[in-house]
């Protein structure tokens, strides 16, 4: 019996298998030209509908995510960083961190590279299937501290407790007020082997007790992030200023510097 071209629309449309149905005379096609058997056919129309399917729970999930911008690991110049072991960012990419709900600090001064590679270990996350949101660390922090004053912090770290992996971007670059510490502490701890983290920040980890303003606070966040920890220290030059010197700006810049000050 054959089954009507529309009717066999309508139902692909109601099971919702719209790869299939928006593919079907193409894929018949495919199949007949390949000379496939049933159930390898099948299996074909089921890989494309998959394929589609996550094409789609990807392209959500990196809008949920509130990525700064896009950046992959292919597009990161590790031979301009050698202080990076390539191999380590590559098993982190694995996301296996994240099921064991580990974290990730990388550390270095500004326009090394940092918040490239905590974007593309974000979206290798969510192509492994794990929810991800990232955050600046000040806004984080506003956010806290405004939920705090307004009774709903409970629902603030909830928030920020659900995704399999919390991203919290630029932590030192500027101080935390006292109380934002507390919270961020809060915060932490409610994600200790629970939720992974990934903090990318300029300062070391010695100096994070003037970061938070409370060194017994930040020797307890600490204790937790690094009990379960991959730190990453990149030691190198800003890529900005990289590029600013390849273009001969900078030594202009230096130049007009110097003769303004004679």
């Amino acid at each position: 019996m054959e089954i009507p071209h529309d009717h066999l629309v309508a139902m692909l449309t109601r099971l919702k298998l719209t790869a299939i149905r928006d593919q079907l005379d193409s894929l018949v096609d495919e199949a007949a030209r390949r000379e496939l058997t049933i159930r390898e056919a099948l299996g074909l129309f089921c890989e494309r509908e998959i394929a589609r399917k996550d094409e789609r729970r990807i392209e959500m999930s990196i809008g949920l995510a509130r990525f700064p911008y896009v950046r992959d690991l292919t597009g990161f110049d590790f031979a301009a960083q050698p202080s990076i072991d390539k191999g380590q960012v590559r098993e982190l990419a694995t996301g296996r961190f994240i099921a064991n709900g580990e974290a990730v600090l990388f550390l270095g001064p500004p326009g090394v590279g940092k918040t490239h590679l905590a974007v593309a270990l974000g979206r290798e996350a969510i192509v492994a299937g794990y929810t991800v949101l990232f955050v600046p660390a000040p806004a984080l922090v506003a956010q806290l501290a405004k939920a705090h004053g307004e009774g709903r912090l409970e629902e603030r770290l909830t928030h920020y407790s659900k995704p399999k992996l919390l991203i919290v971007d630029e932590l030192g670059y500027l101080p935390f007020e006292p109380d934002a510490a507390h919270l961020f502490f809060q915060l932490v701890s409610r994600r200790y082997e629970r939720g992974a983290m990934l903090v990318t920040s300029n300062r070391a980890v010695g100096e994070w007790g003037a970061v938070f303003g409370d060194p017994v606070v930040a020797t307890a966040i600490l204790d937790r992030l690094l009990h379960h920890s991959h730190v990453i220290t990149i030691r190198g030059d800003s890529y900005r200023l990289r590029e600013k010197r390849r273009s001969g700006l900078l030594k202009a810049a230096v130049a007009s510097g110097q003769s303004g000050s004679a």
